[in-house]
């Protein structure tokens, strides 16, 4: 595709590491629309009002796996169809890798220690058949992903998760999606740029790679986008409170022990 408009670009990244403010500050400073696939946190309180991420079953972050890829999915076609580029938070390969990690730490990795042994001990025998269904979905992904962007731009892990307690994995989840994502976005073939620094360091790249006009500076956008998050953020946790359930040891020892 040509022209800086049609340009289908990727923030990618795994949990926690900018992409949503990086991704919306960019769109802020091109005026290119913004896709996501809502975050896991918002399908959640959507399919399983009352749950918390790390307490689904393998099957249940499964059917979060294909909600969040038909959200993308349907984004990023509708600009398509009209001929427009898009800045992407994330891609279609996020769902996938963020399974196959799952296959090294277990399905729960931001659980407590004693869910994640009964969890990981329960869910072994199954393994076999995640492994076989993750490449069939990782086929899939991986050709969307060569049809259907230009340029990926990497931000890689430089910071530790923010410790508020609502956080679906752990610092060993992470790092090894981001090493996975990463391979996997190089046997694209497609352009991929790392991306590290401050949000405004990061931007400062990705611009002068691309190339393209900005409407506003740099610094502007970022504390928009940091607003425009935050706001996004504080309206699902009132989401995530308003359906919360108490906590007792039945139920904890019951999302323990789903597989």
């Amino acid at each position: 595709m040509s022209g800086h408009d049609h340009r289908r670009i990727v923030i990618s990244g795994t949990y926690s590491t900018g992409k949503t403010t990086t991704s919306t500050a960019l769109s802020l400073l091109t005026g290119i629309p913004r896709v996501d696939a809502s975050s896991a946190r918002e399908v959640v309180t959507e399919f399983f009002p009352g749950m918390r991420f790390q307490d689904l079953s393998s099957t249940e972050l499964m059917a979060l796996g294909f909600r969040r890829l038909e959200l993308r999915i349907t984004a990023e076609s509708v600009l398509e169809s009209q001929g427009r580029g898009f800045v992407a938070d994330g891609s279609v390969l996020n769902e996938w890798i963020y399974g196959t990690a799952r296959l090294t730490t277990g399905p729960n990795p931001g659980s407590s220690r004693w869910h994640k042994v009964v969890k990981n001990t329960l869910t072994l025998p199954g393994r076999p058949f995640f492994r076989r269904y993750l490449n069939a979905y990782g086929e899939m992904a991986r050709q969307r992903a060569r049809s259907g962007y230009d340029i990926f731009f990497h931000l890689p892990v430089e910071l530790p998760m923010d410790p508020d307690g609502h956080r679906p994995v752990d610092e060993r989840y992470r790092h090894i999606s981001d090493t996975q994502l990463l391979h996997a976005i190089s046997d694209l073939g497609l352009p991929v740029v790392t991306v590290s620094g401050t949000p405004e360091q990061r931007l400062e790249a990705i611009l002068k790679t691309l190339d393209m006009p900005t409407v506003m500076d740099v610094d502007v956008a970022v504390k928009e986008a940091m607003d425009i998050v935050r706001s996004s953020r504080e309206r699902v946790q009132e989401a995530i409170i308003a359906q919360a359930e108490p906590s007792t040891l039945r139920s904890r020892f019951r999302f323990a022990t789903r597989v």
